[in-house]
């Protein structure tokens, strides 16, 4: 037990944030400059990286949706999207509302890495362009996603399966390994150019407001799947908690399917129905994970000022919802498919990013357990609608086709 917790990511993150703390004090600018260097590379290598992790990754997710495709399988994936996108809407009204007062008088300066702003430079300087820009790669994986599925090309799905691997295995060998060094680096920064204190204060103060919202947004989700499934939210909720603390524990929405399975059984869920709703959302149902990264970025952009227009924010969002469905099986996945959106859409430097990551992942079994929970809300719909319109194998048989890319 103790050395799973020890190998953790969380727990090497916490560690890296509080040696990048501690270190500030100390460490000679010569030696931060070293780390400032590793940062800029592995920021260059991200920007490289993602596109090609999110047309990887969304390519054979669209082809899988698409061989799967049916009546139930596009309302399930159309209830889960909207709750994705409600969630993010959401956490934008209450930053819009909550965020003068919460974070008042904190700001953010985003030119630690400036010489000329007093901040350190590295010793050198690797461009990485990136293969495509990240709305090219989305909308080639959709192209060829639904190209796959319309001429029905087993050869290119396996291929594109097999592409999905390889990129993953680099994600997991590769890049999460290293995230520690990026964030030790970040608080490093932060901490010799004397703006740690406003950045810890904070993002301590949206850490809390996260945590509590995520809470609220799945109460929200049984209000509602309560009154359109006519049960009492409260007892339907009850009936999910051992999946909730499961998903605490694990961080992982697949690793918590079997208890989300068994909870969902409990509403008097059809077994159909929770087999073939709970798997499904697994992957495409990210309402906790969307009001995480939605809260954190706006942050963000108030701290830092940014010129950030509605138009921009609402893109992100609605964007973010569909990238997330291709977010790595991986703690923390979620907000490495979001990087590409924050650099796009709202701007973010290097120092933002790597904030960003660390924030989540603090708390990122919380918006997984908002995922999971979620998912029997989900279920309660659908088994609303579908009881009474169609029979159980057809369920079934649509479970069985968005299981076999995976197998």
């Amino acid at each position: 037990m103790a050395s799973r917790i020890f190998s953790s990511l969380l727990f090497r993150i916490v560690v890296a944030i509080v040696l990048g703390i501690l270190c500030g004090f100390f460490f000679p600018e010569w030696l931060a400059r070293v780390f400032v260097t590793f940062n800029g590379l592995f920021s260059n290598f991200l920007g490289f990286f993602v596109p090609v992790l999110i047309f990887a990754l969304i390519t054979p997710a669209i082809a899988g949706l698409g061989r799967g495709a049916g009546k139930w399988l596009g309302v399930t994936a159309g209830i889960a999207y909207g709750s994705t996108i409600v969630s993010g809407a959401l956490a934008w009204a209450l930053a819009s509302v909550v965020y003068p007062t919460l974070l008042a008088g904190h700001s953010l300066v985003t030119n630690v890495d400036d010489p000329d702003a007093g901040g350190l430079s590295a010793y050198f300087e690797v461009e990485m362009p990136a293969p495509f820009p990240v709305m090219a790669g989305l909308l080639l994986a959709f192209v060829v996603g639904l190209g796959m599925t319309a001429v029905k090309s087993n050869t290119m799905f396996h291929f594109f399966s097999e592409f999905e691997q390889v990129v993953m295995k680099a994600v997991t060998v590769f890049v999460i390994p290293l995230l520690p060094i990026f964030i030790f680096g970040t608080f490093l920064n932060l901490g010799m150019n004397d703006n740690l204190g406003s950045t810890l204060s904070a993002f301590g103060r949206v850490l809390i407001l996260a945590v509590v919202m995520t809470m609220v947004l799945v109460l929200l989700q049984y209000i509602v799947a309560g009154a359109v499934a006519g049960r009492n939210p409260f007892v339907a909720l009850k009936n999910m908690l051992p999946a909730y603390f499961t998903a605490l524990g694990t961080s992982s929405s697949a690793a918590t399917i079997p208890v989300t399975y068994e909870s969902t059984l409990k509403n008097d869920v059809d077994e159909n129905v929770a087999g073939f709703v709970v798997p499904l959302c697994a992957t495409i149902h990210l309402s906790g994970s969307m009001m995480k990264i939605t809260l954190y970025a706006l942050a963000v952009v108030f701290m830092a000022d940014l010129p950030i227009s509605a138009g921009h924010i609402l893109g992100f969002i609605l964007l973010l919802g569909i990238m997330m469905v291709a977010a790595p099986g991986v703690p923390g996945g979620a907000i490495m498919a979001a990087v590409s959106l924050l650099q796009a859409n709202l701007g973010f430097d290097d120092s933002m990013i790597s904030l960003m990551i660390a924030a989540y992942i603090l708390i990122d079994s919380f918006g997984t357990a908002a995922n999971v929970t979620g998912d029997g809300a989900i279920a309660l719909v659908v088994n609303r609608f579908a009881a009474g319109s169609i029979e159980g194998h057809e369920l079934k048989k649509s479970k069985e086709l968005d299981d076999a890319p995976a197998a």
